[in-house]
């Protein structure tokens, strides 16, 4: 108990440029999806957002809820289920196929006629559409304005040096009144190179405090086996809601 206490009152890690100049490009995520280097999918959901889902989603109904980064998160489903709207953007195929097979949905393809080789993917219900495409090239889709935004996985996958126009475009796709849920990992970023990355509180206030208020909800020991091969001894998940200043 006292280990645990320890570990979840770690303290920021000083040291936060020591990832800024790590690149990964998109063909190197395509090749993680073919390969099956997909550690990062939960086939089970995410705990802490199905734990805080109702403060996430206030009992409001038929909201548009856009996951970026989403691979095949089964997540997706679970909003559609409640009949809310659920936009992703992913640039593997695969894991875009590969979430409307292991949902059993039927779904649709055409271009995105904005991005060159672009696709998107409809569910044949309507209510799940999935952009194949970079996250940078998605606002010439003129995708809309969000209700909620699910943020697991992609704030800690994009390259360091891309934080700022990623932050950009998420806020520029909220709609008022929004809730914006984060999850990021805190580890000793000297010890591994990531990805996941290390993004610091200090760093989410200065990429999102200027129009969001920021608060905890919660931080958890996620530490599991596979991690001693990142050269770590621990790993705290930190689940963040945003809301509207």
């Amino acid at each position: 108990m006292d280990k645990t206490r320890t570990f979840l009152d770690v303290k920021e890690y000083p040291d936060t440029e020591v990832q800024k100049n790590r690149v990964l490009t998109l063909e190197e995520w395509q090749e993680k999806w073919v390969s099956r280097r997909i550690g990062f999918h939960q086939e089970q959901g995410h705990k802490l957002l199905k734990k805080h889902l109702d403060t996430f989603l206030k009992g409001e109904n038929g909201l548009r809820v856009f996951f970026p980064l989403c691979g095949k998160a089964v997540e997706m489903k679970w909003f559609a289920d409640r009949g809310h709207s659920v936009v992703g953007v992913e640039i593997s195929e695969l894991g875009i196929r590969e979430f409307f097979a292991e949902q059993n949905l039927s779904y649709t393809e055409e271009p995105i006629v904005e991005i060159p080789g672009g696709k998107i993917f409809k569910s044949s219900s309507g209510n799940i559409s999935l952009y194949c495409c970079s996250l940078f090239d998605l606002p010439r889709a003129n995708i809309g304005k969000f209700d909620r935004i699910w943020d697991r996985g992609a704030l800690v996958a994009i390259n360091p040096g891309d934080r700022e126009r990623y932050a950009d475009i998420m806020l520029s796709l909220t709609r008022k009144g929004f809730h914006y849920l984060l999850a990021v990992l805190c580890y000793d970023p000297t010890k591994h190179a990531g990805p996941p990355f290390y993004v610091p509180e200090a760093e989410i206030k200065k990429l999102f405090g200027s129009i969001c208020n920021i608060h905890c909800l919660e931080k958890v020991d996620v530490f599991e086996e596979q991690h001693k091969s990142w050269g770590i001894d621990y790993i705290i998940e930190k689940l963040y809601l945003f809301t509207e200043k």
